[in-house]
């Protein structure tokens, strides 16, 4: 087995917890700015002394309701402000939060609650509330709810009000690293969600290696800003939220990543997390407005895209010349400064996960002046295990092990992880733990990749989402799938194949794309099932799958696809909240569409 590891830079004490530095901040620094907070359309400074009353009150509050330590609490709500304070309040009442994502279903959240033993839930909205009341029955009406929105902090905070500040001080310091912090349940593309154990040591280790160590520069700058956007009750954002209040980062939240656009100009961050759907359609965004205004300006664009791909590569592999650089400075007068401008104008660096990028993308942001650095994790590792490093960025791979973690890969390709931010297993759930978790410690990830000489990590695929054709062929559908998306018209595409003759694909349209495409070809009233057949729309996409297909040998192409009449989302079903595409699912549902592909029924 192939393995790579990095030394531990940042030790954490035993007896250290998330919520430490919220109120050593508070003590230390109090007028020192922390969170801005939206309100209405300004942004409000939060101070460190703020923040830290905040959350003291609502943990007095939740002591005074009854929350003993290690009792479960559930937080249902998009990402804002409030939910910071209730997770650190969780924390501080020496209580384990266990987000529920806000679009979960009621049988999701009836889940969630009974697998947890959850004594109360914290929800945003009436609608949540409704939900959760759903789940709940009439067997489970004893537990607690409170709504974020219909003033529940604020009660929670009075009525803790007699709670003793040594009580809250005994309560939030007997907690240490090897107690359990959160419950994170996997999205669950197949299957029951799984309750992910991950204790303070795996979330403050994690937070302060990488924030100490790979990432150190983008948390040492004055002025640094981070707008988080992603859902909170997803691991990858909550462990930037907790490298954010570690490093003293500004921070701001807002709670739609659909119209994050005018928060992005408003708040003007300097640091920006994503996952890679979040990047294709800033691009796709601009490479749309850029066609409607002519050839000319769709000209100067790609053109545009072409240099900086180009001057990405050649800093990466030496340095660029000077008349590409003179090239790119021409570029960024007229091209890639609006698209910075259009995220704020101070934004420079980001971190993409979830999934891969693509190294296309990735060297066209480098050299617009946005470099994004891709990492790699699951919820199981408290989000990452792998990042790339500013200066030694290799665009294509998502990084080297952040210090004090070990990857391998092993002989089928499978990549394993050691380190302390592996979780403590599954709650209730030893079986799959022990299946998770082998004797020798090494977590199973169940993706395949490859480690460099260098120790940079390289996904190329999910052992469970390997195709096998009717002939024998092994397939990894992602590689196709990324670049088949890189179309500004395509949503979604999903790659099929099974114990079939050829590997085929369904593709999905998206709406913004196409509302622009009509717009610009006189089909402003064409409905999707119209276009989907429209020699224009096909072509579009018959060139994304011809461009993919470059990637992989003849046997492994694509040779037929269809376009639905439908998009994959988190409404429909068909993708998790973290934008994976939960295959079986669709699998399912549009199993006509598939046969008339094949031309028969399997």
């Amino acid at each position: 087995m192939r393995e790579y590891s990095v030394p531990v830079l940042v030790d954490v004490p035993a007896s250290a917890n998330c919520v430490d530095t919220v109120f050593r901040r508070g003590e230390q620094e109090p007028g020192e700015v922390v969170i801005s907070r939206k309100a209405g359309d300004a942004w409000v400074p939060v101070t460190a002394a703020e923040l830290r009353d905040q959350v003291a009150g609502v943990a007095r509050g939740l002591i005074d309701s009854g929350i003993e330590p290690g009792d479960r609490v559930a937080l249902m709500s998009r990402t804002r402000y409030e939910w910071t304070v209730a997770d650190y309040a969780i924390w501080a009442a020496g209580a384990v939060s266990v987000p529920i994502y806000e679009t979960s279903s009621a049988d999701q959240v009836d889940w969630i609650l009974s697998d947890s033993g959850a004594k109360g839930v914290i929800v945003e909205t009436e609608s949540h509330e409704e939900t959760v009341r759903q789940a709940l029955g009439e067997v489970h009406q004893e537990l607690a709810v409170w709504r974020i929105d219909g003033g529940a902090l604020g009660r929670l905070t009075a009525n803790g009000s007699d709670v003793p500040e040594e009580t809250l001080k005994e309560r939030r310091l007997a907690r240490g690293g090897a107690d359990l912090a959160t419950i994170i349940y996997t999205s669950g593309t197949t299957g029951r969600p799984k309750g992910c154990r991950l204790t303070h040591d795996n979330l403050l280790f994690t937070a302060r290696n990488v924030a100490g160590g790979p990432l150190e520069a983008l948390f040492e700058s004055d002025g640094r800003a981070a707008l988080l956007f992603l859902p909170l009750a997803h691991s990858f954002a909550r462990i930037i939220q907790i490298v954010l209040i570690e490093t003293g980062t500004v921070l701001a939240h807002t709670p739609n990543m659909k119209n994050v656009a005018p928060d992005l100009q408003a708040f003007r961050p300097t640091f920006l997390l994503g996952v890679p759907r979040v990047f294709e359609k800033v691009y796709n965004a601009a490479e749309q407005k850029a066609s409607a205004g002519g050839g000319l300006k769709s000209k100067i664009f790609h053109r545009a895209v072409d240099v900086a791909i180009e001057w990405s590569r050649a800093e990466s592999s030496g340095g660029a010349g000077l008349g590409l650089r003179l090239r790119r400075a021409a570029f960024d007068r007229l091209v890639y400064s609006k698209l910075r401008a259009a995220t704020g104008g101070r934004l420079n660096t980001a971190v993409c996960g979830g999934s891969a990028l693509g190294e296309r993308l990735g060297n066209f942001f480098k050299g617009a002046g946005i470099e994004v650095f891709e990492g790699y994790g699951l919820t199981e590792t408290s989000a990452p295990s792998t990042v790339n490093i500013p200066g030694a960025n290799k665009i294509g791979t998502v990084g080297k092990p952040f210090p004090g973690v070990t990857v391998g890969v092993a002989d089928d390709g499978e990549v394993l992880v050691k380190g302390r931010h592996v979780f403590d297993g599954y709650w209730n759930n030893e079986e799959a733990t022990a299946e998770a978790i082998d004797t020798g410690g090494w977590l199973h990830t169940g993706d395949v990749g490859e480690l460099d000489k260098d120790g940079y990590l390289r996904i190329t695929g999910r052992k469970k989402e390997l195709i096998v054709t009717a002939a024998g062929k092994n397939v990894a559908p992602a590689p196709l799938e990324d670049r088949i998306r890189a179309n500004p018209l395509v949503s979604q595409a999903m790659v099929i194949g099974d114990d079939r003759p050829f590997v085929a694909a369904m593709v999905t349209l998206d709406p913004e794309a196409l509302d622009q495409w009509k717009d610009a070809n006189g089909r402003s009233g064409a409905t999707i099932a119209e276009l989907r057949s429209d020699p224009a729309i096909v072509a579009a996409v018959q060139s994304a799958v011809d461009d993919a297909n470059t990637l992989v040998s003849k046997a492994e192409q694509v040779k037929k696809f269809v376009i639905l009449v439908s998009d994959f989302t988190e409404e429909s079903g068909h993708l998790t909240p973290s934008l994976k595409v939960k295959r079986n699912l669709v699998v399912r549902d549009f199993a006509k569409d598939i046969d008339a592909l094949y031309g028969s029924p399997r």
